[in-house]
């Protein structure tokens, strides 16, 4: 019989936990496109479908009450998990089909939409199992495992598939055994999970306590309210944004880099966009965030928005140099995407830190959690036609145009207030 521990040392699942996390997040937003470009996808169709893989992301806040309404967070976290697994197998299945392309896209869909409401349970869970001391001294750990994920996403699991390419026979095959893989580890984490994780006393469904009536009743009502704040036209100009020209460029950087020379790309193996964009890019990306976070606690964040206003828009001129010189020296290529996803991270940390400032009140998580909403919108929009441009007018072009597309990041900075004393860290 098991037995139902309120309390677990939270070592035992919070790095397993929001790896899970991460993992399904990687997959939809970056393998697939590493995929879909190595099948032989046309660089508008990936843009174009992969952006609505946005979509759950955006519209979940609007079925975030379900979460509490309906059964524990618990048992989301385990049941979903369970979901995302059988539907990494799923994809595996349909990669050697004719018809790939539309069925590994349905099933992406359900990965999305799993993963997104994974986002909402797992973090409510976080709240309701730990102290509020606890909360904060493992949210360092909740990041480094979700970059952990990313770098054994974008990075282990796209190195094995470019293995697997030069030794499997084909190219569906190798992906199609990667995804096994990824299948089997993940379902071996849901199992892990259900009976790993506590079952805080916190943690029960609103039914059992209240009316769903009630619940839905005031979650429109903290939903009006955030677009009652003062300066909403701003907020919501700068959410969207602030990232206008990244949203562009993240699409089309792996599609770059695994294009032939003779059609503008760098020709790089699948391997070496494993360690140059998931391993090398994805650690810049974490050093930069941890150094923007440790200068914004010292002096604030309105000393520091302008620097990392630069910091995010002007490293993207590093796929203008690529672009045009097409250099073959690996360390180079890994140093300008090293670059631009270390600006990218320092300059983000403003962006973050600017959704909790606004976010602050009575209804903070949920404010927050529209944030993301209006966040990942932000990504789909520009993301959704960046793949046909591109191959309009070819990646040198491409990479110019990106650079005129930060001017919205610079204009919707101006626009914003913000308090001296934010983000500073106070004094004991």
């Amino acid at each position: 019989m098991e037995i139902k521990l309120s309390h677990k040392n939270p070592w035992s699942w919070i790095p397993t936990l929001y790896f899970a996390q991460g993992i399904p997040y990687v997959v939809v937003m970056t393998i697939s496109v590493i995929m879909y470009k190595k099948m032989g996808v046309s660089n508008t169709d990936i843009a174009y479908y992969t952006s609505w893989l946005y979509l759950p992301w955006v519209i979940k806040p609007l079925w975030s009450p379900l979460i509490d309404i309906f059964k524990t967070k618990r048992f989301w976290i385990v049941t979903l998990q369970l979901i995302i697994g059988a539907s990494l197998a799923a994809v595996a299945f349909t990669i050697p089909m004719s018809s790939y392309f539309q069925w590994s896209l349905a099933v992406f869909w359900l990965m999305a939409f799993s993963s997104a409401t994974h986002d909402i349970a797992a973090d409510g869970f976080y709240m309701l199992a730990l102290e509020q001391h606890q909360q904060a001294a493992f949210v360092g750990v909740r990041s480094t495992f979700y970059r952990i994920a990313m770098i054994a996403g974008q990075g282990a699991l796209v190195y094995l598939a470019g293995y697997l390419e030069t030794h499997a026979g084909s190219i569906a095959t190798a992906w199609s055994i990667t995804f096994f893989i990824l299948a089997g580890i993940f379902l071996s984490l849901a199992i892990y999970h259900r009976f790993v994780l506590p079952y805080p006393v916190s943690d029960k469904s609103v039914v059992e306590e209240a009316s769903s009536a009630a619940v839905i009743k005031e979650f429109f009502r903290t939903f009006g309210s955030f677009f009652k704040k003062k300066e909403i036209v701003v907020i919501l100009f700068f959410l969207l944004f602030y990232r206008f020209a990244e949203a562009q460029l993240v699409k089309l950087v792996t599609p770059f880099l695994l294009d032939p020379r003779t059609e503008g790309g760098l020709g790089l193996s699948t391997s070496d966009v494993g360690i140059a964009y998931g391993t090398v890019g994805v650690l810049c990306l974490t050093l930069g965030g941890l150094l923007g976070g440790y200068v914004i606690s010292k002096q604030g964040l309105r000393f520091w928005l302008w620097i990392m206003v630069f910091a995010i828009h002007l490293p993207d001129a590093m796929f203008i140099y690529l672009s045009y010189v097409q250099p073959e020296n690996f360390a180079l290529i890994c140093g300008a995407i090293g670059i631009e996803q270390f600006g990218y991270g320092f300059g983000f940390t403003a962006y973050m830190l600017y959704m909790v400032m606004i976010s602050d009140g009575p209804y903070k998580t949920a404010h927050y959690a529209i944030c993301t909403g209006f966040m990942a919108l932000g990504m789909m929009i520009p993301g959704m036609f960046s793949g046909k441009l591109q191959d309009a007018i070819g990646y040198q072009h491409f990479f110019l145009w990106v650079i005129f597309a930060t001017i919205p990041g610079f204009i919707v900075a101006m626009l914003v207030k913000i308090d001296p004393e934010f983000g500073k860290k106070k004094p004991i």
